[in-house]
């Protein structure tokens, strides 16, 4: 067991990006000691349980939705922010389900989504300038420089926030909020409601009519009153996850309890990296971005170092490239994966790859291209007999203004209306459901 404890070290002698620049290190290491001290936010076994899942859909039998916040605030903890993001989740879920045919893996982007990659380490504004917010775990968004401190008791504050959200959607998923019947009426108001909504009549009609169909047969098993919800975010923030990795007592093996998933992001793939090293000790399911840029030796390269024993389940890759871009870039890709015979379950982040600056200043994307990615992405799949394994997107479960398009047409003229993201441009409610819907037909077609 010591031995595992010195190697989930090791990553410390090595370059780690994106780290904040704490102006006290003393207070770093009281806060470590503390996160160390807590108890796990989730259990080596759920990560395991999601790692099963998550081979299905390398082996091509079920589909994942992993989406939520771009970046979590602490003062978006509230029963009433958590809600809404499940119900659009579920909403989008049973829709997918139902076209797919296959089980829908369900991965918010929630309690531990607080901190955000930067591409520049400050910003100027009116000649002054301050550090990037690197998200509420680290510094705060108001431009002072105060607020821009970054400050090590913030990763304390993430962990209870955290907590706060998981007993929250633990509740609701498996207390009767999230039962099918009660999610597909939600879906039936939003294709009454929706300007798109004829043209997901039909699929609305027909999951209505199999509900019936089991109803009348008397069918009502506990699946349709609870589901399987999982936690996710980038771990970017080593000291935080490398302060809440335990050493399983069934095993004696590492899980980062922070989350049943973790990620690294385009920005901090490095093979010779931090991230990397410590993502090659913890034993949950992980992800890694890749953008246009990755060739197919960096991916196999990845695949060596991350999940050398090839199990399934334990890495996804979620490819981030670009509507213009991912039609060019991701067959060599999967092409070249897919030879080796590595088992990797392959999800589209249609977000990432699109965002642009509005004429108002305002980051945003339009769902035309987000839509358009996932359809390059499916387009991919198919020619090469590969399974598009699922979407990772970034959404909320209210009416916001931050990308534009979508049934309940958003223009950039709408965009400062409520324009409330802490960092990138999300979905709103009907974008989501509007891509759900969309997806399913290209699952379909």
């Amino acid at each position: 067991m010591s031995s595992n404890l010195v190697d989930l070290d090791s990553w410390r002698a090595l370059p780690a990006a994106q780290q904040p620049d704490w102006p006290d290190r003393g207070e770093l290491d009281k806060v470590v000691a503390e996160l160390g001290s807590l108890p796990p936010l989730v259990f080596a076994g759920e990560c395991d349980q999601l790692k099963e899942q998550l081979a299905a859909v390398a082996r091509g039998e079920a589909f994942v939705l992993q989406g939520g916040d771009c970046a979590e605030t602490f003062a978006g903890a509230t029963a009433d922010n958590v809600r809404q993001k499940l119900k659009t989740l579920l909403q989008m879920a049973i829709v997918l389900t139902y076209a797919g045919r296959v089980p829908v893996v369900k991965i918010g982007r929630v309690a531990g989504q607080f901190a955000k990659p930067r591409s520049k380490g400050t910003e100027v504004r009116g000649g002054v300038e301050l550090p990037a917010y690197r998200g509420d775990m680290v510094n705060g968004f108001d431009f002072t420089a105060e607020a821009r401190r970054p400050d090590p008791w913030r990763l304390l504050k993430a962990y209870h926030s955290s907590a706060v959200t998981l007993n929250l959607a633990r509740a609701f998923t498996k207390g009767g909020y999230a039962d099918l019947r009660q999610v597909h009426a939600w879906n039936q108001d939003f294709v009454a409601e929706s300007p798109a909504g004829r043209r997901y009549e039909q699929l609305a009609r027909e999951i209505d009519q199999a509900l019936a169909f089991m109803r009348a047969c008397g069918a009502d098993p506990e699946e349709f009153h609870t589901v399987e919800f999982y936690s996710s975010h980038e771990a970017l923030i080593l000291d935080y996850d490398r302060a809440l990795t335990r050493i399983d007592s069934r095993t004696g093996l590492p899980y980062d309890v922070s989350a049943h998933m973790v990620w690294i992001g385009e920005r901090t793939r490095q093979l010779d990296g931090a991230h990397v090293d410590f993502f090659s000790r913890i034993r949950n399911p992980i992800g890694v971005k890749l953008g246009p840029t990755t060739t197919p030796d960096e991916a196999l390269a990845l695949i060596d170092k991350l999940n050398p024993a090839n199990e399934a389940g334990r890495l996804t890759f979620i490819t981030r490239m670009g509507a213009s871009k991912i039609r060019e870039h991701l067959p060599a890709l999967v092409k070249e994966v897919t030879a080796t015979g590595a088992k990797v379950a392959w999800i589209c982040d249609p977000m990432h790859g699109n965002t642009f600056e509005a004429p108002s200043g305002h980051k945003t994307r339009h769902l035309d291209d987000v839509l358009d990615e996932v359809a390059g992405f499916f387009e991919v799949h198919r020619s090469l007999g590969t399974h598009p394994g699922g979407i990772h997107i970034e959404f909320t479960g209210d009416d916001v203004t931050e990308c534009v398009g979508g049934g309940f047409e958003i223009g950039e003229t709408d965009l400062a209306t409520r324009y409330e993201t802490a960092c990138d441009p999300r979905l709103n409610r009907g974008q989501s459901l509007d891509l759900a819907f969309r997806v399913a037909e290209l699952y379909r077609g």
